[in-house]
């Protein structure tokens, strides 16, 4: 499944920069803007219909004496001013416009249509806020109203009350029919991008989610990983260093050994952290590149359950009581179920070693005909006169659990009649088996998480 990765948002338009400026200004709220707009329409109206009024008409051949054209620039700049009520009054200010236009084209000859800029702008705004067909509704009521009250005082023939009533009315159905549909398409297109832009911020947040999730899952996975290589190796070491400390004087030879035994297990510790570095930036093979001062650097296989003699021999070697006994026809098993129980075993022997040291340990691994069972079972420690205070925070026994379902595998724990601990894991290995969080991505060639 492809992903969409969401980009930043774009730069803001022409609006959202207006907009911006006038809260700089203090110009906030839909009053106090409309009167903004209402004053500046009002200066153009006047600046335009004092330019037809005292120079257009006269050169076409029509003049207006002083009164009424005063009252037609008054009536047209009366129009502007009502624009001020076109959102928190929009009726009233449409009817107020329809009004005065009626006035303005009484004091103009009824074959001239003289129309500023406030029907348009107020048609517009009734398109922005009601729905389309009650826009439209109110614009046609409007240019109706205006038309009838035009021609409603227009004496003459029937032909040229005809052609006077189509006239104004295919100009008033335009203005106002016309400008509310532009309006509703605006309101449609604003609608439109405010829900993209929803939709933007919400992929945003469920992706943010996501990687948080992943780097999640990658933090805990490190941390188990590390606890599970560290806490092995270094506390073999610290046991082998307290015996080194003790051999110091009374057998320097066998100090010395022991000494090589400690630096020989930093080494492989070092190159083990090297690999589940390499195992967690997804390298194959668990392995990282070469340098130029070691080639064989970080080319060592994950160790798995043919490793575990090897592990055995280490914790026999510290002086630990460690049985291993195998059952069963060894198969091979998926290298995640492989990795997971060696592991499961290292953690182990490491927490034996830490909380029940000189406890006798048994490792048993069964291949039976549909599962692997792995038990790993310790006594209980002998008794010491002076016993180190020691705490658990758990974090082993979380580590083994989660791997146990990330292999698919029923997991139990916890103290045995004996006063000892058992561990065990069962990995269901049949072609029926049901699979674990990640080995069901391995073979879905997905990777590990």
């Amino acid at each position: 499944m492809t992903e969409r990765v969401v980009g930043p948002p774009g730069p803001p338009g022409l609006g959202e920069q207006l907009d911006q400026r006038l809260t700089r200004l203090g110009v906030t709220g839909r009053f106090a803007r409309d009167c903004l707009l209402a004053a500046v329409l009002t200066v153009l109206t006047f600046g335009l219909a004092a330019a037809i009024v005292w120079v257009v008409a006269p050169a076409d051949g029509l003049s207006f004496d002083r009164t009424r054209a005063w009252l037609i620039v008054g009536g047209c700049c009366g129009q502007a001013v009502t624009l001020c009520l076109r959102r928190v009054r929009p009726l009233l200010c449409l009817a107020l416009v329809v009004g005065l236009q009626i006035l303005v084209a009484a004091l103009v000859p009824s074959d001239v249509t003289a129309r500023m800029l406030a029907p348009l702008v107020v048609a517009y705004t009734v398109g922005t806020l009601w729905p389309v067909r009650a826009a439209l509704l109110i614009a046609g009521t409007a240019a109706v109203v205006e038309v009838t009250g035009t021609v409603a005082p227009v004496a003459g023939t029937a032909p040229d009350l005809v052609r006077v009533t189509v006239g104004h009315l295919a100009s008033g159905g335009l203005t106002y029919l016309g400008a509310a549909l532009i309006g509703g398409y605006v309101a449609t297109h604003r609608r439109y991008v405010e829900l993209m832009r929803l939709r933007t911020a919400e992929a945003v947040r469920a992706q943010q989610t996501k990687v948080a999730a992943a780097i999640a899952a990658e933090r805990s996975r490190m941390a188990r990983e590390l606890h599970d290589v560290a806490a092995h190796h270094l506390s073999a070491m610290v046991v082998q260093a307290s015996a080194v400390h003790g051999l110091i004087d009374r057998d320097p030879p066998a100090a010395k050994a022991g000494v090589a035994w400690i630096r020989a297990q930093g080494k492989e510790t070092l190159e083990n952290i090297r690999l589940v570095v390499g195992v967690l930036r997804g390298r194959p093979g668990g392995s990282l590149p070469a340098s130029a001062g070691d080639p064989d650097e970080g080319t060592v296989p994950v160790p798995g359950l043919a490793a575990l003699d090897d592990l055995v021999r280490t914790a026999r070697d510290l002086g630990a009581s460690v049985e291993l006994i195998r059952q069963g026809e060894p198969r091979e098993v998926p290298p995640i179920v492989d990795v997971a129980l060696y592991r499961t075993v290292q953690e182990c022997l490491s927490n034996a070693r830490q909380h029940a040291p000189g406890a006798p340990v048994r490792v048993v691994l069964r291949f039976l005909a549909h599962t692997v069972v792995l038990e790993v079972v310790n006594d209980p420690a002998p008794r010491r006169s002076e016993s180190p205070a020691r705490s658990s925070t758990g974090v082993g026994l979380i580590g083994m659990r989660e791997r146990a379902q990330l292999i698919g595998a029923r997991f139990a724990s916890g103290p045995t009649a004996a006063g000892g601990w058992s561990v065990t894991a069962t990995v269901p290995t049949g072609p029926d088996a049901p699979r674990g969080r990640l080995s069901a991505r391995v073979e879905e060639g997905a990777g590990p998480a």
